[in-house]
């Protein structure tokens, strides 16, 4: 072989590994960005999460028959779809969900909980497994002949 040849064989083979080395390297940044991409994305979502709360309300009917509530509030910026609301109870089924299929951006739905989820309802105001007790309004005859309320007592 001559050394033009020569010349030409090396150029070819520095030039074959310039290529290689190249598409080396944009593999690499590519992933590098991807798994950057997927971070930032992961990152919203959290961030989102943080935003929205739930929590259950014990009451009582007009009845006086009691009821809970439960409350779902998206602070985000965004709206939140298909939530799903499950009685934390460890004997209760996978299954046994309640759904709502849009939380508007700064809203709070409210909806009836099961009766069932009465069962195992713990009230963190008294301590006990029951409702608490709403205080009845009194009325005070005194105010005017249409009988206005006047205090609430328990």
């Amino acid at each position: 072989m001559s050394t033009a040849e020569w010349i030409s064989t090396s150029a070819d083979v520095f030039a074959s590994l310039g290529t290689v080395g190249a598409f080396a390297t944009g593999m690499i940044l590519f992933r590098r960005e991807h798994q950057r991409e997927e971070s930032l994305a992961e990152e919203a979502r959290r961030d989102q999460a943080v935003k929205v709360s739930a929590w259950i309300e014990a009451t009582r009917t007009s009845s006086g028959a009691p009821e809970l509530h439960f409350h779902v509030h998206n602070a985000s910026q965004m709206p939140i779809y298909e939530v799903s609301v499950r009685n934390p109870v460890a004997d209760s089924e996978p299954d046994e969900a309640e759904f709502i299929g849009l939380v508007p951006p700064g809203q709070t739905i409210r909806r009836l909980a099961p009766r069932e989820w009465l069962a195992t309802y713990h009230s963190p105001r008294t301590g006990r497994d029951r409702v608490p007790r709403q205080p009845r309004p009194t009325l005070d005859p005194r105010r005017t002949r249409h009988a206005q309320l006047s205090s609430i007592t328990g």
